[in-house]
């Protein structure tokens, strides 16, 4: 997290009718995103799918218009989770609304009585890898070429936390 100031968010399920908002940050923020039938097909598998969305206000006249500022997805099988994919928005990045996010993907982990939580982070990302690390997270392993990338493919690191 920067020096920004933090800013509040809720989280909910993600909803088919998020999904439009949910591809304009995907798009926003990864070169190689995933399709909106990826994050529907997530939905319908019932993979716990989360969007972080602006607070409500009481004098909202619009309550089926929330603003996504991010997401995440998580799949979980037996004795462990993986998280698929957790992106913010630019405008709201640096102010712990990823970090939010994660921290809610964990504690579903444990709800479901996962014993481990899994993810891959582009080895260029050493942003999203630092916080991976802050909550915990160790690197156990590489994936070569998993990822595309302008000049090819570049490599995954694969992060496991122990719960």
């Amino acid at each position: 997290m920067t020096g920004s100031p933090s800013i509040q968010a809720d989280i909910r399920e993600m909803r088919f009718e998020d999904l439009e908002q949910v591809i304009c940050i995907e798009h926003e923020i990864f070169l190689f995103p995933w399709s909106l039938i990826n994050f529907s097909d997530s939905i319908k598998a019932g993979y716990h799918c989360r969007v972080l969305v602006q607070p409500r206000s009481e004098a909202d006249t619009q309550p089926d218009a929330d603003i996504v500022m991010g997401y995440g997805i998580l799949m979980i099988g037996p004795g462990e989770a993986h998280v698929l994919t957790v992106g913010v928005g630019h405008a709201w990045q640096g102010r712990g609304l990823g970090e939010k996010m994660l921290r809610h993907l964990i504690a579903l982990s444990r709800e479901h009585q996962a014993e481990s939580v899994l993810l891959d982070v582009r080895e260029s990302n050493t942003g999203a890898a630092s916080l991976y690390r802050r909550l915990g997270f160790q690197q156990i392993a590489v994936r070569k070429g998993y990822y595309p990338a302008m000049c090819g493919r570049e490599d995954a690191l694969v992060m496991k936390l122990e719960l």
